[in-house]
């Protein structure tokens, strides 16, 4: 890899990033919007300057394990409780929904053979695709927002990192099906095990981090040492459990949320996850994607799968979240805020190619999804929660207006 190449693309990308992130807050969309249509017009879609590689793609992965602990720091133990048995539902909706529809779509298309078939599989795993939740893009609109740590924010985000583990679990079956060593058991072990490991380690951590908050509080070792956990845990994560990495950031930040100098660390990520690694990671999106490559043949199986992928993860998690009590515009933003697929989705549309279970001309169509998703989501969020700031408004104006208040009186 030459040297050069690589300087030259990073700041060809970060330059690229921040004009058209403000170019998006401009239009009143969130920057992210902006960040991914940089990638694509960087990409192999239009100009054709930067290609994805080894370097880009390890500054891009770097970028959501720092997104995901900065998640993690913002998030109320206290609230993650109180929405932990909804976030379960809502994850399982999240799940079994699009499973089932994206099964069913691929079957409409090319046949509906019998169980156990190779054509079943196939259709099977191009469920499992659809499964995964990328809560990436939808933390960092949430946090623009200031609602990370609200209960819908918490429930979003608890319930994402669930949908995870269990989209690993159906990954795990479904693989289970070409390779007969996958054992669903032995999964199911190290998840557990995983998480066992994650709140020993984390108990211990979290009472030496306090020791050392309170005698060197304001420190840069705090936020230093807090990054070292956060990447530990995410290799220990995905290395010895085969859970994905940003599970492992996102528990190393709440191990910390509870510390004094937890919004001081979350400060010091944001900086380096601003500057570079953020970018670096929302362009790689678009930089993936190259629209020119589609044909008939598979254009409409795309467009199809991107709708039956977004209303199916809205339908499942929205009406979910309606039976566990969230009214309103809350169970929409819930089942919004869990449609999104990033890194995950492509993880297994990698699986499905090395095993044979997914044709390389699906993995357009998932590239696809993704960035409908990704640039669809926050606009829609935001749109949402303004809706609710301009409605609280109203009702403020309305109780401050003295002639009403004075009608009322009256």
């Amino acid at each position: 890899m030459d040297k050069l190449s690589v300087l030259r693309d990073i700041a060809i990308v970060i330059i690229f990033a921040k004009f058209f992130g403000l170019l998006a807050r401009r239009l009143k969309a969130p920057q992210v919007v902006g960040e991914i249509i940089a990638g694509l017009i960087l990409g192999p879609s239009l100009l054709k300057w930067v290609q994805t590689n080894d370097f880009l793609t390890g500054i891009a992965e770097i970028g959501v394990i720092l997104l995901m602990f900065s998640a993690g720091l913002e998030t109320s133990l206290p609230q993650l409780k109180k929405t932990g048995v909804k976030a379960t539902l809502i994850a399982c909706a999240g799940v079994f929904i699009p499973l089932v529809c994206g099964t069913i779509l691929y079957m409409c298309f090319y046949g509906f053979d019998k169980v156990g078939s190779d054509q079943f599989f196939r259709a099977l795993f191009i469920g499992t695709i659809l499964t995964a939740t990328s809560v990436s893009i939808t933390v960092q609109v949430l946090k623009e927002l200031g609602k990370v740590s609200d209960e819908v924010g918490t429930t979003i985000l608890s319930a994402a990192i669930i949908d995870d583990v269990i989209g690993i679990l159906v990954l795990t079956i479904v693989l289970s099906f070409k390779d007969p060593s996958s054992k669903l058991g032995d999964v199911i072990l190290r998840t557990i095990g995983f998480f066992v490991l994650a709140i020993i380690l984390g108990a211990l951590f979290y009472k030496l981090m306090k020791w050392l908050d309170n005698k060197y509080p304001h420190t840069q070792r705090i936020p230093i040492i807090g990054l070292a956990l956060a990447l530990g845990l995410s290799f220990v994560a995905e290395k010895y459990f085969g859970i994905a990495d940003i599970t492992g950031a996102y528990v190393a930040g709440i191990i910390l949320s509870s510390l004094d100098d937890s919004k001081y660390i979350d400060r010091k990520m944001d900086v380096n996850s601003y500057m570079i690694f953020g970018p670096v990671f929302f362009v790689s999106i678009g930089l993936q994607t190259d629209i020119k490559s589609l044909d008939m043949s598979i254009l409409l199986f795309s467009v199809c799968f991107v709708i039956v992928g977004l209303l199916s993860k809205v339908i499942g998690c929205g009406f979910m979240g309606r039976l566990c009590g969230y009214k309103g515009k809350d169970t929409l933003i819930i089942g919004v805020g869990m449609m999104t697929r990033g890194e995950v989705a492509l993880i297994v549309s990698q699986k499905g190619l090395e095993v044979g279970m997914l044709d390389s001309k699906y993995f357009t169509s998932v590239i696809l999804l993704i960035i409908c998703s990704s640039i669809l989501t926050p606009i829609l969020l935001k749109m949402l929660y303004s809706k609710d700031s301009d409605n609280k408004k109203d009702s403020n104006a309305i109780e401050n207006d003295p002639i009403k208040n004075s009608i009322k009186k009256a």
